[in-house]
């Protein structure tokens, strides 16, 4: 009666082959879901009725009878919706567009102006062409997903989107009206929500759905301008309790109502007045923290800097209950402190951790883990490794290249606050303003910047402020998207309110986990052709060197004989940090490989490749490139197949500050940056490349691969959990 059925399907659904519609292999616990997306839907209706007739062996053949029909089609509807027991997909949705490969920069922290992005890789997550809702939820934990699936936008209602196509950028999509949404307030600074790509478009999460933030970590934070003042208001007192116990504390004016606060204790340098950083202390108090400033023995030297950092810290949270009638009475959480020194207070507050850590000095009201970061503002390093050394505390170093007073020279003495940085063995990073002098980090003292393109102190007190906020955020508060101002690169990503021709370096390295892999560090296997990590290391790049980060002849001048010039990142007889150094020049292409050596080669579980990289001062090759310097990192696995990512889409590696000075021409100490690359982000657009067997890792120079020439240390090439 009537037409054939394969008749009946030919005229309808003649278009669905037309468009390429495709059908994955059947889910096994859910075999209607011909896409994998864990719900049977629309999008399988259309692959059974494509696959209507004879078809034996199809997916689309539910009942096994060697043909797809009516009764394949019962109960493909019978099926209808979420898969029992399975759960969304949890994917990497929010970012941003990046020019070149991999053309989509998985983030999580955006700035007031900034117009965050998602984007879905075909090549991860085969689409076949769909149109979802996209919502922005304000953030959950998982639990909470778990008792409340419902969808609410925080715009006040989804966008709709359609995903297809072969590639990443042609599934990248900008989220609409993120500029209405909070930002955080008080004591909260940035606010978290999660990306849900709502795929059968119900308004609940469910088996169908993308989701980014599933865990307990938001997809994304929207953050104020770390370097403006916060909700709070900040108010001051001074007091004393006698000699060298002078003290200015900042804290909000409604404490009352805010519980207990992490306190922040500032060490001046010498000749500096603790009444000189109400800047910082206004600006940190405004965001709920307390902020006390104090007298510092510094004339002495640095044992006694230190000594005033500990006693201070003990007389305020033992006379809490009077000092100021006892307003901070039972508000200060003695369990985080943060000390920052500035000068000889810079070198002193590590000093002072030294001694807690040696056991030569036990306060009476905190312990050495209550000190949970410390912050050294130019630091002089007179005491060397044995005594100022900030062991295994999350040490910040915030530092100008136009220093007057600890110059950060090649000679000797105490200015060499780098050192202090490498000793560190926690986790650790640095903040490096070009153009700054000694004194632009607090209020009034006497300018000693020396070199071009001078910042001046309202621009480097900017700087010091946002970054001040993020150290604070994350080791007091463990704000997570604080913590991308300190790991990525500040092309990438800086605190909104810094001016943009400000130029700042920033160093971040995590303290290595067990799970982490040290590819190469320096520091063990001192030949040039195995790392650390007992690989092989294969090279065509010139001038191969490895040794330790100390510039020896007192001049930033450029020899052959000295192929760590520039390097201050110790002194010699007392400290041991290595590196690489090596040159590339036309013509040509250049390489650099390290060999993943066998049962580390599965990278699967792992998150970022990072490594640090600077230019040579006053090399030959620096000064014909006279530019910011980047190259290509390449990945290859067991089979052959490659990835590569030249990593300044994103960020580049700075020219050196050309201060002159000790000898001729122009550039100061080396400017290490910190480089990480998402290791899924060379698997975009379907790469082929295995993660779970990646065998080595190719660093390569020259045109096509980013600067045609250029002189690099490089060291900490690292695979990374987080």
């Amino acid at each position: 009666m009537g037409r054939p059925r394969t008749t009946f399907v030919r005229h309808l659904f003649a278009a669905i082959a037309a468009v390429g519609m495709t059908s994955a292999a059947a889910n096994a616990g859910c075999p209607a879901d011909f896409d994998g997306s864990s719900d049977v839907g629309f999008n399988d209706l259309l692959s059974l009725l494509a696959a209507w007739g004879p078809c034996g062996g199809c997916p689309q053949d539910l009942d096994g009878s060697g043909d797809v029909g009516f009764v394949d089609l019962l109960s493909l509807l019978s099926a209808w919706g979420p898969c029992p027991g399975a759960d969304p997909t949890p994917m990497l949705l929010a970012g941003e567009s990046l020019a070149g490969y991999p053309h989509f920069h998985f983030v999580r922290s955006f700035n007031p102006a900034d117009a965050p992005e998602i984007a879905i890789d075909p090549g991860a997550l085969p689409l076949g062409g769909i149109t979802a809702d996209v919502y922005i939820v304000e953030a959950r934990t998982a639990a909470q997903w778990g008792s409340d699936p419902s969808l609410v936008d925080a715009r006040g209602g989804p966008q709709t989107e359609t995903f297809s196509g072969a590639t990443i950028q042609e599934n990248t999509r900008t989220l609409t009206g993120t500029g209405a949404l909070s930002t955080g307030s008080d004591m909260v600074v940035g606010a978290g929500y999660d990306i849900v790509v709502d795929r059968n478009q119900n308004g609940t999460l469910d088996a169908s759905d993308l989701i980014d933030g599933l865990g307990d970590e938001p997809a994304l934070f929207l953050m104020p301008d770390l370097t403006g003042l916060g909700d709070l208001t900040p108010t001051s007192v001074n007091y004393s309790g006698g000699t060298f116990l002078g003290q200015r504390t900042w804290y909000p004016d409604n404490i009352d109502d805010l519980g207990q606060l992490p306190l922040i204790v500032i060490s001046h340098g010498n000749g500096h007045q603790y009444t000189w950083y109400d800047y910082a202390q206004k600006h940190l108090s405004s965001y709920g923290y307390i902020v006390m400033s104090h007298q510092n023995n510094t004339a002495p030297g640095i044992e006694t800097a230190s000594t005033t950092t500990l006693t201070n810290t003990d007389y305020l949270l033992a006379n809490q209950a009077t000092i100021a009638g006892g307003v901070l009475d039972g508000h200060i959480d003695a369990s985080r402190i943060i000390w920052v020194g500035h000068s000889r207070g810079g070198e002193g507050v590590v000093r002072a951790y030294d001694r807690i850590f040696d056991g030569s000095f036990t306060p009476d009201q905190y312990t050495l883990d209550d000190i949970i970061s410390v912050v050294s503002i130019s630091p002089t390093d007179f005491l060397g490794f044995n005594s100022s050394n900030p062991h295994e505390s999350n040490y910040h170093l915030i530092y100008g290249s136009s220093d007057g007073d600890v110059q950060g020279n090649p000679s000797g003495g105490g200015s060499k606050p780098f050192a202090i940085y490498e000793r560190g063995e926690g986790t650790k990073h640095v903040t490096y303003l070009q153009g700054c002098g000694h004194n632009e980090f607090n209020c009034c003292g006497f300018a000693d910047a020396t070199g071009p393109d001078l910042i001046g102190r309202i621009d480097a007190q900017q700087v010091a402020k946002g970054y001040f906020l993020a150290i604070a955020e994350v080791y007091a508060r463990g704000n997570a998207g604080a913590l991308d101002y300190l790991q990525r690169m500040e092309d990438d990503l800086r605190p909104a309110g810094i001016p943009g021709d400000v130029i700042v370096v920033k160093e971040y390295r995590p303290q290595p986990g067990v799970d982490d892999l040290v590819i190469d560090d320096y520091q063990t296997q001192t030949g040039v052709t195995t790392s650390s990590s007992g690989g092989l290391v294969s090279f065509d790049v010139f001038n191969v060197t490895e040794g330790i980060m100390i510039d020896t002849d007192g001049s930033f001048v450029f020899s052959a004989g000295v192929p760590f010039n520039g390097m201050t990142r110790g002194k010699n007889g007392l400290d041991s940090a290595r590196c690489v150094v090596f040159d590339w020049a036309p013509p040509g292409t250049f390489f650099y490989e390290h060999a993943i050596t066998a049962g580390a080669q599965d990278l699967t579980g792992q998150s970022f490749l990072s490594f640090r990289a600077c230019q040579g001062t006053r090399h030959p090759n620096t000064n014909s490139l006279d530019a910011p310097l980047s190259f290509t990192v390449t990945l290859r696995d067991g089979s052959g197949t490659t990835s590569s990512i030249e990593f300044g889409v994103f960020g580049r590696i700075t020219r050196t500050y050309e201060r002159t000075g000790f000898g001729g021409g122009a550039g100061w100490a080396n400017e290490f940056n910190t480089v990480r690359i998402r290791l899924t982000d060379f698997t975009h657009n379907g790469s082929g490349l295995d993660l779970s067997d990646v065998v080595a890792v190719r660093f390569e120079f020259g045109a096509g691969f980013g600067s045609a020439l250029g002189r690099i240390g490089l060291d900490d090439v690292m695979i990374l959990k987080e």
